[in-house]
């Protein structure tokens, strides 16, 4: 419905709305003026002097019989042509409110339509807005000025819907650049190797095998690659439920399957946890947890040790993973957590440099605050603090001042 309409529509009906109540209105006022008076006894009295019109006194009697009987009637005539004249005026009086009530349902209708006008203003910027808005403009908003009324927030929810939007697109293009700038050079690796053993006469059964071996290993990359990339844009878009998960539970489950001593590359894994409920998705945090430690034990020195902590903290659940690691130069521990960047460059090494990017986009999806900082002994420290849960007879709730310092943020 456009806001014409809205404005015809609202006019319409608040001139019969007034229509209706003013005639309801004029018929009481009829019924109440017309109504026939109580009768009464009345007492009459005239006094006269010879050659002067004679006076009449009328004042009310008693009730009933109490009161002599009139000295004086008045004629029929007299009474008919009261009756006329009262029927006249009660008509002029219908006429003309009639007339009254026309001119104000008119002047009614004029002025709810302006009402309807500059109260429907803002609703036309929102119009406007959204109209001129399209994915090569999806950073614009609407940021609708005014009194914070029902259109305010309507434009404050397209503004949040077009946040989403904007994360969604800026993900989609990420994952589509980070493919396409990963996935180049493999496939131009396994092109040449197919090419050899295509164009090579003197090739044997020996070259063939080596060729594709080296095609399996590239490709298992790739899959291991894109699997990566999808998390990555999964965790970027967020979650649609959480469920209460304890994060010492996690840690146990990874430690146990996904990281079990003959893949620790020689390091030690220490781990002190406590139960700490959280609201989210068990096997984001799952993947979350098992980076940290991968990253902690690959990029370690001989003999080191990966501390691993839960803890809770005040209203906040602490994940805390540290190595002793090669030392981390401060200005680029920010860089870690962005795609694709490593300490080294060293290929063939297995690692895509998403693994911190991904632990920092799961953080973001369970609004977990993460913190980095180097090791006093090398290495860096990576800290994630969780909204804690605490529980109300047999549910899960977020402890009401973390959920408030959540939204506010």
């Amino acid at each position: 419905m456009t806001p014409r309409r809205v404005r015809v529509r609202f006019a319409v009906l608040f001139g019969l709305l007034f229509i209706a109540s003013g005639a309801v209105l004029l018929g009481m006022t009829y019924l109440l003026v017309n109504r026939p008076t109580h009768s009464s006894v009345v007492k009459y009295e005239i006094n006269g002097e010879a050659g002067r019109q004679p006076t009449i006194h009328i004042q009310p009697g008693g009730q009933g019989g109490d009161a002599p009987p009139p000295e004086f009637a008045l004629d029929a005539q007299l009474r008919d042509q009261a009756a006329r004249m009262h029927e006249a005026q009660m008509h002029d009086l219908l006429v003309q409110s009639c007339i009254a009530l026309a001119i104000m349902a008119g002047l009614s209708v004029v002025l709810s339509w302006l009402l309807a006008r500059r109260v429907l203003r803002p609703m036309r910027t929102v119009t406007a807005g959204i109209r001129s808005i399209s994915a090569r403009n999806v950073h614009e908003r609407l940021a609708v000025e005014g009194p914070g009324d029902e259109i305010g927030d309507l434009a404050n929810s397209v503004d949040g819907l077009l946040d989403r939007l904007e994360a969604a697109l800026e993900s989609h293009k990420r994952f589509v650049a980070n493919a396409a700038h990963e996935l180049r050079t493999p496939l131009t690796v396994e092109r040449a190797l197919l090419e050899e053993c295509l164009l090579d006469p003197d090739a044997t059964a020996d070259s063939f095998r080596e060729n594709f071996e080296r095609l399996l290993r590239i490709s298992t990359h790739q899959g291991a690659l894109l699997e990566s990339l999808l998390t990555l844009a999964v965790s970027e878009r967020g979650m649609d439920r959480t469920e209460p998960v304890d994060l010492a539970d996690v840690v146990e489950s990874v430690l146990l399957t996904q990281l079990p001593p003959d893949q620790r590359h020689g390091v030690r894994i220490v781990d002190r946890t406590e139960p700490a409920q959280v609201a989210g998705d068990t096997a984001l945090l799952e993947r979350l947890v098992a980076n940290l430690v991968h990253n902690a034990a690959y990029y370690n020195v001989p003999d080191g040790t990966v501390d691993v902590t839960v803890r809770r903290h005040g209203r906040h659940a602490v994940l805390a993973v540290a190595n002793t690691g090669p030392a981390v130069p401060a200005e680029r521990v920010d860089e870690l957590f962005e795609p694709f960047q490593r300490m080294s460059r060293t290929a063939g090494d297995g690692h895509h440099g998403l693994g911190l990017s991904i632990v920092r986009a799961i953080a973001a999806a369970h609004d977990a605050a993460l913190s980095a900082r180097p090791g006093p002994h090398g290495g860096l420290v990576v800290e994630l603090s969780f909204p804690l849960l605490v529980k109300d007879g047999e549910r899960y709730e977020i402890w009401p001042q973390t959920r408030a310092a959540t939204a506010s943020k």
